[in-house]
């Protein structure tokens, strides 16, 4: 279609003026790098999304109560037997009507990862937007980075505000501050959640690059959080009914046989993020593996301090940021050889 000429030497005017003054903030230094301009895009978009607000009020909620039920066991005196620890137990205790807060993130974080990451990709190019974005001036892996790197820094924000809210309560609870080694315990216990909500993400960001309908990426992100919460320690319980040794074996075939059904649950994301913050938040656990009686002979029961627990879970650190980034690297791959047609 022709344009007249007002139009067109308005948008030469335009170009012009875009062009001074970019050129004018290259030059003091101010140009934005367009990779951080899709992250904050991004970032908006995510935090005005209903989606992301209605479930950020699902898991507000499940936090007040597992609060709330911690601050009744307390005062109910429905405490662990080690009292050097009581700021942890905020974390962990129950009164019995709701869940402790390990429960609720452990169980509503991965839906968060997936709500952030099942459209990433297949609702822009739905749109016909995916192909306007990798025909501007920007490279096509700092697309899929910022969409990533938006998702883990709005994640890492909710986990974050919701561990000091529990223990900004816990303070007005309790009456005393957390000791360092305490804080550190519960800092470490986020890093890890952020990881483990992160796993689920990049899971989801990759059904998003392998299907083109979003509802079909977030059925196949649900359908694996599903197994691996309730339908994969079934699948165990009957192996291990199929493969457990007689009652006259041997010692070390037993051991053998705990091993092999310990090494088996670790496959799971769930079970690794368990029982991860299990020793990050309770110091009186001293080891994750089956002991004989005479390694606990003589052996004193005190809690370990925070360097041996991280000993203890630097595996679990290890598996699930290997498994994020493991995802993220097939998610990477996957994008930068699709081909990226425009609608017509």
């Amino acid at each position: 279609m022709a344009l007249d000429g007002k139009s067109l030497l308005g948008r030469l005017a335009r170009r012009r003026d875009a062009a001074d003054t970019a050129g004018a903030g290259q030059a003091r230094g101010e140009a934005i790098s367009p990779f951080w301009v899709i992250v904050q895009k991004e970032f908006s978009d995510h935090i005005r999304s209903w989606l992301f607000t209605i479930l950020l009020a699902l898991i507000f909620l499940a936090c007040i109560g597992s609060i709330y039920t911690a601050v009744s066991a307390i005062r109910g005196g429905k405490l662990n037997d080690d009292l050097n620890f009581l700021f942890l137990q905020m974390f962990t205790i129950s009164d019995g009507t709701l869940p402790n807060f390990v429960f609720f993130v452990t169980f509503l974080g991965p839906l968060m990862g997936i709500a952030l990451g099942f459209d990433a990709v297949n609702s822009e190019r739905n749109r016909g937007t995916l192909s306007r974005l990798v025909s501007q001036p920007i490279y096509r892996d700092d697309l899929i980075l910022a969409k990533f790197t938006a998702a883990m820094l709005l994640v890492t924000v909710v986990i974050f505000a919701l561990g000091l809210l529990v223990m900004g309560l816990g303070l007005f609870t309790i009456g005393y501050p957390p000791t360092p080694e305490e804080f550190w315990r519960v800092f470490f216990f986020l890093v890890l959640a952020v990881f483990y909500v992160g796993f689920w993400l990049n899971l989801s960001i990759l059904f998003s690059i392998r299907f083109r309908q979003a509802a079909l990426s977030a059925l196949s992100s649900i359908a694996l959080w599903i197994f691996f919460t309730l339908f994969y320690r079934l699948i165990l319980n009957v192996i291990a009914r199929a493969i457990a040794p007689s009652a006259d074996a041997a010692v070390q075939q037993i051991l053998n046989y705990q091993q092999t059904m310990m090494w088996l649950n670790r496959l799971s994301p769930a079970e690794l993020f368990s029982e991860a913050t299990t020793t990050l938040l309770t110091p009186n656990v001293r080891t994750l593996g089956p002991l004989t009686l005479e390694q606990v002979y003589l052996a004193i029961a005190s809690p370990l301090p925070l360097g041996q627990s991280l000993l203890l879970v630097w595996p679990h650190f290890t598996g699930l940021i290997a498994a994020t980034v493991i995802c993220f690297g097939i998610s990477y791959m996957m994008f930068m050889r699709q081909e990226i047609r425009s609608r017509s």
